[in-house]
């Protein structure tokens, strides 16, 4: 069954909106959602709603924001690109992330997440002086 653009549209927006504020919107998960995290060297998983929310605010545990997100339609859902900023203690924190949903009935039943690993603003700012990126 093909998942059509608009359904698969709302679903990445409130999954972005779960990114920045560590709530999942109304609709967004089924109750058994399943999500498969890979971070540089560990891999993570969680089953159903709560340990989900508590896997994603074991890593990041304030809220944040989303400035940049590319999204895809794939035929049972869509894939995700973003890159996340957040600040905690006396940093500003990065990463990017490449989120594969899979939606049945309407909702995500499960996330694939794979994650840079968070980056520390001195990371932030040495990248930045030995990287030149042909695109942000």
């Amino acid at each position: 069954m093909t998942l059509d653009e608009a359904t698969a549209r709302e679903l990445a927006e409130k999954l972005v909106v779960f990114l920045e504020t560590n709530t999942p919107p109304d609709g967004l998960f089924t109750p058994d959602v399943f999500c498969d995290l890979n971070v540089p060297l560990w891999r993570l998983q969680a089953v159903g709603l709560e340990e989900s929310v508590a896997l994603r605010k074991a890593g990041h545990p304030v809220s944040g924001r989303v400035p940049r997100s590319r999204f895809d339609v794939t035929g049972g859902g869509f894939l995700l690109e973003v890159e996340e900023e957040w600040e905690q203690g006396a940093e500003t924190w990065y990463c990017r992330e490449l989120i594969r949903a899979d939606v049945t009935d309407g909702a995500v039943c499960a996330l694939t997440v794979y994650c840079t690993g968070d980056w520390d603003s001195a990371l932030v700012a040495r990248h930045a002086a030995q990287v030149r990126l042909a695109r942000p």
